[in-house]
Order: C-alpha cells, then structure tokens, then sequence
C-alpha cells in the first residue's frame, strides 16, 4: 500500500524532538485540539507526513485516498435514482435544474450545467449553474461570496427560480451559507430541492432538502482542501444525475449520443458515424440525412427507419415521449 511505504521513511524522518513536526506535534498536543464536526475540515491521519514525501509517494498517497470515492458515491445510490426521477419529471414538466455552490462546488455545477447542450443538445436555459460570486468567480475567488446570504436570494431571483424548477445545492463542508439560503429560497417558491454534501449538514439545512445526497469522502489528503476527494466525489454525482435524466428523456439510441447537434468538426464526424452506424448508409447518405433533418440526429435516425418526411419523425417522437425505440420499433445495432 502507499501508505505502508511511506510510513516508515517517515518515521524516522520525524521522530526526533527537535524535528519541526515533532515540536509541533507537542504544542498541538498541550494546547488540545480544535474540534471541527465537518468531516471535510478533519485532519487524515494517513497523510499526516504527506509534507515529506517523494513525488512518487505522494501521488500513491492521493491515489489511495481516491479510491474511496466511487465506493462513498455508490452508497447514494438510491437518493441519486431519486434526484434522477426528479430531474427526469422537472424537464418533461418544463422546469428547470438548478445547481447552486461556492467556490469549486459552484465550478462544478457550472461545468456540468455547460456540457449539456453540446453533449445532449439542450437549451441552455434548462439545466444552469448559478455560483455565489457570479461568473467572475469560475476563475477567481471572490472572498466571502459564500458569506452573503441574501446574494443567493438575488441570484436565483435574477434566473427566475420558481415553482416546478428544481434546486441541486452543492456544498462539500455541508455548511455553506450561501446553499442553505439558496435552499430556503426554492423551498419558498415551491422549487424541488437536493443536496449533494460530503459532511452531515445541520438540521436546519436539511429542513429544505427533500433529497440528501451524501458521499462521505472523509479528511482530505490535504486538509479541508475539499476540491479533491470532495470535489471528486461530487463530479461523479452531478454526471449521474444529469446523465441519467437526458437518457431517461431519450437522448440516447442504446449507449449512442443521438441527441445532438454537429457544431465542431469532431461533432460531424461522430454524428455522420452514428447515422452511418444505426442506418447502414454511407458517409455521404448519413450526412445527407442529417441535412433533410435540420442537422438533428436523432430525427435523421427517426426519417430513415419511418420513411417519413422530418414532420414525420418529430411527430413521431413526441408521441414516444423522445425516446427513439418507441418511435421506431428498433433496436439500437450489437456493440461490434
């Protein structure tokens, strides 16, 4: 283990009384130390030395802390269905999601937000990030955003939260000021709300969450340094639970990317090997699909199997609530 094999270098390394970290150790020890329930924010013992180790050491220091996060992440596996559900009935409803945070929980909310309609090609409007400090703080710490209760009110006021939209609040410590008030606020305006924390967060929090998503990561390999395990922990999450609600709407033929837009040269070509794929059609007849659609996939795949005109299709696919084996009668082809 990583652990084992930098235990004992440090040891020796440590363990004299004029060492630094010894003498620290001891004025830690006779001052008693400071209690902090937030899991996020409590020293790991495993990497108490970590600030002598090798770069080899410490790169299998962290890779040891990260294997624990899928494990913590798939204990919520319920609580993440539930969320999926949820998200699942707010689009077909014609609501929103909303993920709210501070600092990299925000960042994250606002980067899987953003892949949404490139990957699924959604309207921008229906899944947002909204992160305390404004877009100044995706690259930029804006100190004491996640302080100012009332900004949270202003910010999802500004996107026009409101009741049928539904709320992800993301904090790592479980503590965040500006989440729990953003919580309230959906609560208030009749919005569905979750929470995706790492620590246990207070009853009060927890009176505005009607879903808990909590992946206890435990200490950082670093303290309190919660863009790591925390942070991981929490991507995972967010992937599921945007992932699960686009598929659930249709937005895949099997595991096949059918719901998109060709924006970029990569998007062309993995759009036309779809077509090709799915249709058994050549490159120039896949492309020629994808043209009488409008540059949708996932109707060129719904013309081609129905025979129909792009109206066809679309019509078609409403009727399967978009999902395109219900619109076709066809299975996706075998992996190859």
């Amino acid at each position: 283990m990583a652990a084992s094999h930098l235990e004992p270098a440090s040891a020796s390394r440590v363990s004299t009384p004029d060492h630094p970290l010894t003498q620290k150790k001891a004025a830690s020890a006779s001052a008693g130390p400071v209690a902090d329930s937030r899991i996020t924010e409590q020293r790991n013992p495993r990497t108490a030395a970590i600030d002598l180790a090798s770069p080899l050491e410490l790169v299998d220091l962290i890779a040891a802390e990260d294997r624990a996060v899928p494990e913590a992440v798939h204990s919520q596996r319920e609580a993440i269905a539930r969320a999926i559900e949820t998200a699942e009935a707010t689009f077909r409803a014609g609501g929103r999601l909303f993920y709210v945070g501070a600092g990299t929980s925000g960042r994250l909310g606002v980067l899987d937000a953003s892949e949404m309609p490139p990957t699924y090609g959604t309207d921008p409007e229906l899944v947002q990030g909204i992160i305390a400090g404004g877009y100044a703080a995706l690259t930029r710490s804006q100190e004491g955003a996640e302080d100012r209760l009332e900004g949270a009110v202003e910010d999802l006021t500004e996107r026009g939260v409101r009741s049928g939209d539904f709320v992800i609040g993301i904090a790592a410590s479980g503590t965040t000021p500006y989440v729990r008030r953003a919580l309230e606020h959906a609560r208030s305006v009749g919005a569905r709300t979750a929470l995706v924390a790492c620590s246990p967060p207070p009853k009060e929090t927890l009176a505005v969450v009607d879903i808990l998503i909590q992946p206890i990561t435990g200490p950082e390999a670093v303290t309190g340094s919660t863009r790591m395990k925390a942070g991981t922990a929490t991507k995972l999450v967010l992937n599921t639970i945007t992932t699960g609600a686009m598929i659930r709407l249709g937005k895949t033929f099997g595991n096949l990317m059918v719901d998109m837009r060709a924006t970029n040269v990569k998007l062309v070509d993995r759009s036309q090997r779809i077509v090709m794929e799915v249709c058994e059609v050549s490159r120039d007849e896949a492309q020629a699909l994808i043209d009488r659609a409008g540059g949708l996939v996932k109707t060129a795949i719904a013309m081609h199997f129905l025979g129909g005109s792009r109206e066809d299709a679309e019509q078609a696919l409403a009727r399967a609530g978009g999902v395109i084996r219900k619109a076709v009668g066809r299975t996706p082809p075998p992996v190859p």
